[in-house]
């Protein structure tokens, strides 16, 4: 008998599923051609940035690093002013601790080692809003996921907050996480919000809406993480820690004019329509408490209806709008406003197919009106406009600053060009709509509880007995 080589043995084991699609040559050709596409998207998102863009040159990360640097140096961490400017650090004394590691490494590295943990962080916000809607539409999560990322990171906020260094996408993602953990009914929902609020000041609006949406666990966790940071930076640097709470929290002069055109609240758009430096106080005072009921009632309203994407939504854009200053980079939230408006249009399609696969009219719902491939494109054309607006951010060509020259120079349309952002802002608050029962938080449970009934047993009626057949006893 021959002896038999190593080729003709029998194959004991088979080879990986996986392996053998990633062997496969239309496995290879398909991902070849989503890995171009997102090449493709990445080089638009750069040249998009280089047109529109500005120079950051890691702008406020200096100013960071050059206070954490001069406060580990023996000085003052709130005397701090760069070099050539009138700015010094603002934020509060646990915000400069975690900033303190950086004091090791120059500039620069600071401003690439932000940026990388700023992508990181839009890219998991990304992967939370994402993934639901790539698996309900049938789309590769890894590609949905890869091609919002640059897509997004071209945009006004996001990419003002790469080139200058700034936290915003930290702290949209702690916000996020709870944002997750609600939905989820974990029990420290509610921490992310009160790490962000020692950070910065202006999350702290979240716990508002915890309480009117009646959250009570959420506003407690995060009243307490707030309070919990704030202390041990207080029991760290006593010092510092006094200074900022005591005086430096009320010198708002530190942060900037209102009319400057990068300020988009609000009292910006109030400061350049009166054409002065600061908002005309009574007038900015009424409109802003308007804004914020209205802003926290339909939060409300969306997480009572199932939402909570549009509820946390709300409360970010409400932030931005009533709060005094809040400069492009802060406005991250139209992220998930962009996102819920393009799910809500592909969800509406969805249920047009629906309606028309059956044939026939459904009691208790309307018809589409027009054609059914239009159902949706209302949403659609306003996630599509809101995306551009940020992406073009028409401010720039029309920027002014008093004393020097008049929000009014350009005429009507630079005044409007100028305040766009803005405006659409206090538009999103007002309009932008909910899903009803699209992410529930309810502590866990996915919606309201009904109770399982047994189905009534259906009377049987017994077959008349026909002629020649013997009846049933």
């Amino acid at each position: 008998m021959p002896a038999r080589g190593v080729r003709s043995l029998p194959r004991l084991t088979r080879t990986p599923r996986i392996i053998r699609d990633w062997r496969s040559p239309q496995w290879d050709r398909r991902t070849l051609v989503r890995v171009g596409i997102v090449a493709a998207i990445c080089y638009a998102a750069w040249v998009t940035e280089q047109n529109f863009g500005r120079w950051y040159d890691f702008f406020d990360m200096k100013i960071y690093h050059g206070a954490v640097v001069w406060w580990s140096g023996g000085g003052e961490l709130y005397e701090f002013i760069a070099p050539d400017t009138t700015l010094g650090f603002t934020y509060p004394p646990f915000a400069a601790l975690l900033m303190l590691p950086m004091a090791a490494l120059t500039p620069a590295a600071a401003g690439l080692f932000n940026m990388v943990f700023g992508l990181v962080a839009l890219g998991v916000v990304l992967a939370a809003l994402l993934i639901p809607v790539a698996d309900r539409c049938g789309w590769p999560r890894w590609l949905t996921v890869a091609v919002a990322l640059p897509l997004f990171a071209a945009i006004e906020p996001v990419r003002e907050t790469l080139g200058f260094g700034q936290v915003n996408l930290l702290l949209f993602a702690l916000i996020m996480a709870d944002l997750v953990a609600l939905r989820k009914g974990w029990r420290w929902a509610g921490a992310g919000v009160g790490i962000a609020m020692a950070i910065k000041l202006t999350p702290a609006l979240f716990i508002v809406y915890f309480l009117v949406s009646k959250q009570w666990r959420a506003a407690l966790t995060a009243t307490l993480s707030g309070l919990a940071a704030t202390a041990a930076a207080w029991v760290i640097v006593p010092h510092e820690s006094a200074l900022y709470w005591g005086h430096v929290i009320f010198q708002t002069e530190r942060v900037g004019v209102a009319d400057m055109t990068p300020n988009q609240s609000l009292a910006g758009l109030l400061s350049r329509l009166y054409d002065t430096a600061t908002a005309p106080s009574v007038l900015w005072i009424a409109f802003a408490l308007v804004l914020l009921a209205v802003g926290l009632t339909r939060a409300a309203a969306a997480h009572a209806e199932g939402d909570e994407l549009i509820a946390f939504t709300l409360v970010g854009l409400t932030a931005n709008v009533v709060s005094p200053i809040s400069w492009t980079h802060h406005l991250v939230w139209v992220v998930p406003a962009v996102v819920a408006l393009a799910d809500q249009a592909l969800r509406r399609r969805a249920a047009s197919r629906g309606l028309a696969a059956r044939g026939r009219s459904t009691p208790g719902l309307r018809e589409p009106i027009w054609f059914p491939a239009l159902v949706g494109a209302r949403h659609a054309g306003a996630a599509i406009a809101l995306y551009l607006l940020f992406l073009i951010s028409p401010i720039w060509p029309y920027e002014h600053q008093l004393p020097g020259v008049s929000h009014y120079a350009d005429g009507l349309f630079g005044m409007l060009a100028e305040n766009s952002l803005a405006i659409a802002l206090i538009v999103l608050v007002a309009a932008l709509p909910s899903r009803p029962g699209a992410e529930p938080a309810f502590g866990g449970n996915t919606g309201p509880r009904v109770p399982a009934t047994r189905p009534a047993p259906v009377p049987t009626r017994k077959e008349p007995a026909t002629a020649g057949a013997p009846s049933e006893r």
